[in-house]
């Protein structure tokens, strides 16, 4: 396959994985976002600028994860090797539950897809399949690709996810703490095996969080209820833990963020002005933590090919 530009642009936005009870299931797209400009190299260099989040701490090489996603798409679709100069601007706070990796592994692909003289020969389920391979499981990724909230699983056929509904009422908001905390971290305190009611309670809590997404918000803090991960995880982010506790206690649809420690917090009509007030009351528990209100994306990840071309951004 060749090549048919030599400098792309993309975009790709945060996400928030479970949502309480869809647990490595379910994911919502935050119109938060990581920008990458790619340009190719005639010699074998790679030249990486980095601003926001990581600067100065992420590899500036080959091992560096975009690089890593991009050079594997390219090498799937047979296109050449070539040197490589990216300029990534990232606001996606990294180990924090919002899909940083996610990001950096779509935006990876999605720049190598608008590369190729014929991006159609890798679609949105090549693009899936691809970016599972690097996170293990889809639940991340897929929000990131298609935008708004998604619920995806694994077939015979590789990764799948559909889109879910979500009611224009519903806002998002993220409480984002100074601390870290490494995915594998997290799932190291999960244990192998939940008891069958907590199961049973969490799948139906799974189905109707869909409804509650899609027409009826009022049902968000019932259908964010979960029991098997959230709990499990407290000893590794007690912070949070408490945090969410608090919120819920007070009526709000507080869950974990993916891995944590983020708290996501769903919220419609009065709901916003409702959990403002709670934070005013909580400021000397919350220290350390900052409010981001960056409402659901609804396009996921987009990419322009500059030399091609192409005059809008345009969806994978």
């Amino acid at each position: 396959m060749q090549l048919g530009a030599d400098h792309v642009l993309v975009r790709v936005p945060a996400t928030s994985a479970n949502l309480g009870p869809g647990f490595d299931a379910m994911g919502l797209a935050l119109a938060l976002y990581d920008d990458l400009e790619v340009e190719l190299l005639a010699s074998d260099d790679v030249v990486i600028e980095v601003e926001g989040q990581g600067a100065g701490e992420v590899p500036l090489g080959d091992d560096h994860l975009v690089v890593r996603a991009l050079r594997h798409t390219l090498e799937l679709a047979g296109a050449p090797r070539t040197g490589l100069r990216l300029r990534c601007v990232n606001r996606i706070p990294h180990a924090r539950g919002l899909g940083s990796s996610s990001a950096a592994v779509v935006s990876g692909i999605v720049a190598a897809r608008a590369l190729l003289a014929d991006p159609h020969v890798l679609d949105a389920a090549a693009v899936l399949r691809i970016a599972t391979e690097f996170e293990g499981h889809p639940d991340n990724a897929a929000p990131a690709i298609r935008g708004g909230a998604t619920l995806a699983w694994r077939s015979g056929d590789g990764p799948r996810a559909v889109d879910l509904d979500v009611d224009d009422r519903i806002e998002a908001t993220v409480l984002v703490p100074d601390a870290r905390l490494a995915t594998s971290r997290a799932r190291g305190v999960l244990p192998a095996e939940v008891p069958h009611g907590d199961a049973a309670f969490t799948a139906g809590r799974a189905g109707l969080l869909v409804e509650a997404l899609a027409r009826r918000p009022e049902l968000l803090l019932d259908a964010t209820e979960d029991r098997l991960h959230q709990d499990y995880r407290a000893s590794v982010m007690a912070g949070s833990a408490e945090l969410l506790r608090a919120l819920r206690a007070e009526g709000l649809a507080a869950t974990i963020s993916g891995a944590g420690p983020t708290v996501l917090v769903l919220t419609a009509g009065d709901g916003t002005d409702r959990l403002d007030a709670v934070l005013a009351d909580l400021v000397d528990d919350v220290a350390g933590w900052r409010a981001l209100r960056p409402g659901v994306d609804h396009d996921g990840a987009v990419a322009r090919r500059v030399t091609a071309g192409a005059s809008a951004w345009g969806r994978v």
